[in-house]
């Protein structure tokens, strides 16, 4: 992971195995930047290094979240969707840091069609000299492999579902990262409400209010998003944002 982040290491990595046909495993950089991932493999490939794959194992962030490192499942799939053909793994054990969330987030990628995954183990974990508490027992593992659910393409109906279920995983995590983000507005809401309140100044700027929503329906637009549709969004989360600043203007 460490690596990936230098195209220059990447470089020298890909000279000194030029033409191997051993499997080479790229980590995504420790930072969420796809460029970089995506750099890595190119010049791999383009040494003549062709027996590819990748391993997942979340980002650092300089947040708290429940993660150990954020698996910013998008960045993953978009890769999927530049390289296809490309083996995706997953390492379930750096993404949580933890042994108890590691069950779900390996569901998790078998749900977005991750070809495997990479899971730490232990015959005694609680002793080990290194993340310790991410690693899991033989038997937990084994328990673990037999109760993951891998959705395997029989026929056109199984077909159907596995690509819904895979559609529907990735809405899933676009709209846990949503609302994320709205979260995180609200807040930068309630500062300007403490300023304004600071200075006196009314809650409702109409003319800064008309300049976000011409932006947004002119984005939204590039997007294929209708300005019906822009408006609605806009005004429900315009709304919020002034109930959380009059919340602290009248606090």
């Amino acid at each position: 992971a460490r690596s990936t982040v230098s195209p220059f290491i990447v470089q020298e990595i890909a000279d000194a195995l030029e033409g191997t046909d051993k499997i080479v495993l790229v980590k995504n950089p420790v930072n969420p930047d796809l460029a970089l991932w995506l750099g890595g493999i190119e010049r791999l490939y383009s040494a003549n290094i062709k027996n590819l794959g990748v391993i997942h194992r979340g980002f650092s962030t300089y947040e708290k979240t429940r993660y150990r490192n954020n698996p910013e499942w998008q960045i993953a799939i978009e890769l999927q969707n530049r390289f296809p053909d490309l083996p995706l793994i997953c390492d379930p054990s750096h993404i949580t840091g933890k042994r108890d969330m590691i069950f779900e987030v390996s569901q998790t990628a078998l749900d977005l069609n991750f070809n495997g995954l990479m899971i730490e183990t232990h015959v005694d974990p609680e002793n080990a000299w290194s993340d310790a508490a991410q690693q899991v027992t033989p038997d937990t593992l084994i328990q673990m492999m037999e109760d993951l659910k891998i959705r395997k393409e029989t026929d056109t109906e199984v077909e159907y579902r596995n690509s819904l279920n895979t559609l529907r995983t990735q809405i899933d995590v676009i709209d846990h990262q949503l609302i994320d983000i709205l979260g995180k507005r609200m807040k930068i809401a309630d500062a300007i409400g403490a300023l304004k309140k600071d200075k006196n100044v009314a809650v409702l700027q109409s003319k800064r209010w008309n300049e976000i929503l011409g932006k947004m329906i002119l984005e939204g637009e590039e997007n294929k998003l209708s300005e019906e549709f822009i408006l609605r969004v806009f005004k429900a989360i315009h709304q919020e944002s002034i109930n959380h600043q009059e919340k602290i203007m009248n606090g």
